[in-house]
Order: C-alpha cells, then structure tokens, then sequence
C-alpha cells in the first residue's frame, strides 16, 4: 500500500545539468532507485492545484505565513477515468510538512471535489483523509487553477526509509484543459538545464549528504512549483497593454 501519510521537512535546491551528473555518482552510492525509476529512468507526475476564485490559498503561501495549505490531484503518467489517483492536502508549519492522501478513482475524485460529498467508502481508500478533505472541501469553495507535470527520478537511502531524495526536471505547466486524462502538455516552467533536487527527511542529514552539498557547493534555495507559475502568470497580465474603452451610444467597445 502507498504511504499516505508524511511528516517531515523538505529542503530544495536548483542544480544545472553538470552538477546532477556528479550528485548522481554520489547517490547510487547511498541511495537506492525508487520502485518506478528502474534503470535511472524518469516517471511522470501529474498535479492539478485547487485553489479559491480569488487564488487566497496560493498568495497566503506567498506571503510566507507559519503555516500554509494547498490541495492537489495527483497521478503518476497519464490516467484514464477508472484509473487509481491521489487527492492530497499539503500543509506546512515552520518548516515541517504535513501531506495527507488518499487514494481514489479519477471519476470518483472529480465527483468528491466538485461536490464535496464523500465517495463510499471502498479498502483502497484511507476512511480519516476522506474526513479531513471533506472538511477543507466545504470550508473553500475551490476550483482548478493549474495542471503542473514533471518528470523525476528518485531514491531512498539503503536501509533509511525515512531519508528520500528527488530529482525533478521538464516541468511544465498550464492553465486550460484542466483535466488530468488531457495528457502532460504544458509550457516549460524552468530553463532546460535545471534539476530541482529536494531532500525530504524527518530526522537530520547524514554525513555523506552533508559532505556532498558542502563539496559541490549546493546551496538551498526556496522554490515552490505552484507559487513560480503564479507569479509568472501574474507578471505576464501586468506587461498586457490596458484596453481603452470607448462608448459609441449605448454599446462599449475596447481597442
């Protein structure tokens, strides 16, 4: 069964091409390929990000409060309707991540959203999440805002299950056709050569990470995915030229 419950913190950093080919070495090291990686391939994750109509959740998120929360539809590749997916509330308090999922069909998961109203209960569904996103369901009265997908390759230390490392690239991102069987088109969030590693643990770094970062000079960074694309989006609407509205009679016209 999939974890669907974490707690832990989640540190970020921005790496370019040459620096991840090198962190590579160190981690087959230390570190085992996750199940869906196989031989250092890269799977596809999918999100769609709810939010409010005014976008309260994600420009709370900005304004760096001590706690934060965000909810997601998440898939692994492209899925069809009758396909297992995970609606996931994600919050933050001082640093200390809190992800709470469970599993659903994708039909069911659209129903529950739009609805608010629990899907029966079936065994492959975690009965508490279900409570816990019915809550925040009814407490927002949320919509899709974007589809965000990437493509990653991640590990966990040999015999620390706790410890995980990732590495995401080709993250793209988009805000029509908000349907995860729509397929993981998007437009291009990061340069081609960025690798945003995250490590993600409960407890303290080992030496050997430690050392790593030190040698290759990785220095954490703050980056959240959904926060990027905000921001870009609303730089992009306030380079948009105004429209002039002219009145001819009882008809507006804008130029």
């Amino acid at each position: 069964m999939a974890i669907e419950i974490f707690n832990r913190y989640e540190h970020k950093y921005k790496l370019d091409t040459k620096t991840f080919n090198k962190v590579l070495e160190i981690m087959d090291e230390h570190m085992e390929l996750d199940s869906h990686c196989g031989e250092h391939s890269l799977y596809t994750i999918a999100n769609i990000y709810y939010d409010t109509k005014d976008n309260s959740l994600i420009r709370e998120s900005l304004s760096k409060p001590a706690y934060k929360e965000k909810l997601r539809l998440r898939s692994y590749g492209v899925p069809d309707m009758d396909s297992k997916v995970f609606l996931e509330i994600k919050k933050k308090y001082r640093g200390l991540v809190n992800k709470r999922r469970t599993t659903l069909e994708l039909g069911e998961a659209y129903d529950f959203i739009e609805t608010g109203v629990k899907p029966e209960l079936q065994d492959y569904m975690n009965g508490q999440v279900l409570n816990e996103l019915e809550y925040c369901l009814n407490l927002y009265d949320l919509e899709p805002k974007v589809y965000i997908a990437y493509d990653r390759l991640a590990y966990f230390e040999k015999g620390n299950d706790d410890l995980r490392i990732s590495f995401d690239t080709n993250i793209r991102t988009r805000r029509s056709d908000l349907l995860l069987e729509s397929g993981d088109h998007g437009k291009r969030l990061l340069d081609s050569d960025v690798w945003l590693m995250e490590i993600k643990t409960s407890l303290a770094k080992p030496l050997w990470l430690c050392e790593m970062l030190s040698e290759f000079e990785i220095r954490s960074s703050s980056f959240s995915k959904y926060g990027t694309e905000y921001k870009n989006m609303m730089a992009r609407q306030k380079e948009m030229p105004k429209q002039k509205i002219f009145v001819f009679g009882n008809q507006k016209q804008a130029v």
